[in-house]
C-alpha cells in the first residue's frame, strides 16, 4: 500500500491516524464486501478499529499532561486529514477538538487551508489564522497535521509565548531532542518521550 502513490507510505506512519474520505470509505466497502462473499477479513475490520483507538489513546496523553482539561487554553495546529488539503472529512483532528471542546477546553486553532470548513463543523472553538496567535499563553499545544509550515516555526518563540511550554505532536513531526533543548515538555506518538528533565530557554 505504501508502494501505491495514490496512497503512499505516510499513511502507514505512527500517529494520530489516518482520515479523509476515501481511505476510511474503501475499508468499509472491502469488509462488506468480504462479509458479503463468507469470507473472514479480520485483519482489515482490526486496521479500521486501531485507527479509530488511536484518537482515544491521544486523548489519554492529553488527559495525563494536562492533568485538567476544562478551562485550558489548548492550541490546536492542523484541520486537514492531511496537509496540502482543506479536506476534513473523517479528520482525527476534527474529533480531537470535538473532544477537547466537550470536556470544557478552551479551544484556538488553525489550519493553512482548512479553517473555513471547520468553522462550519466545530463549536465553541476560536479560530485564528496565525500560528503564533493560537500558540500565545496556551497550557498546551497540539500539532494534528503534518504541515510544513508548523515544522518550520520560530519553536524558539513559541516556547517563550506559552503559558506552559508542553507540545503534543500527534504526528510525530517534530524532532524530540530539539524540543527537549528548546525547553518543551514534548510528547510524540509511538516514540519514546524525552521528558525526564528540562532546558529552560532563556528569556
Amino acid at each position: 500500500m505504501g508502494l501505491d502513490p495514490r496512497i503512499g507510505p505516510h499513511f502507514l506512519n505512527a500517529g494520530l491516524g489516518f482520515g479523509g474520505f476515501c481511505l476510511p470509505k474503501d475499508i468499509q466497502a472491502f469488509i462488506r464486501l468480504a462479509e458479503k462473499n463468507g469470507v473472514d477479513f479480520t485483519l482489515l475490520k482490526e486496521v479500521e478499529a486501531v485507527n479509530k483507538r488511536r484518537i482515544d489513546q491521544f486523548m489519554e496523553k492529553v488527559r495525563k499532561a494536562l492533568w485538567v482539561v476544562k478551562d485550558k487554553k489548548v492550541g490546536v495546529l492542523g484541520l486537514a486529514f492531511k496537509p496540502n488539503t482543506d479536506d476534513i472529512r473523517f479528520a482525527p483532528a476534527i474529533e480531537v477538538v470535538r473532544r477537547l471542546t466537550s470536556e470544557g477546553a478552551k479551544v484556538r486553532a488553525s489550519d493553512p487551508f482548512a479553517t473555513e470548513r471547520a468553522r462550519r463543523v466545530l463549536n465553541d472553538v476560536e479560530f485564528l489564522e496565525d500560528p503564533y496567535e493560537v500558540a500565545r499563553e496556551a497550557d498546551a499545544l497540539l500539532v494534528l497535521t503534518e504541515w510544513k509550515e508548523y515544522r518550520d516555526l520560530d519553536w524558539k518563540r513559541i516556547h517563550r509565548d506559552m503559558a506552559r511550554p508542553l507540545v503534543l505532536d500527534a504526528r510525530n513531526m517534530l524532532p524530540p531532542a530539539k524540543m527537549k533543548e528548546l525547553g518543551f515538555e514534548y510528547h510524540s506518538f509511538g516514540r519514546p518521550d524525552l521528558n525526564s528533565t528540562a532546558v529552560l530557554v532563556p528569556s
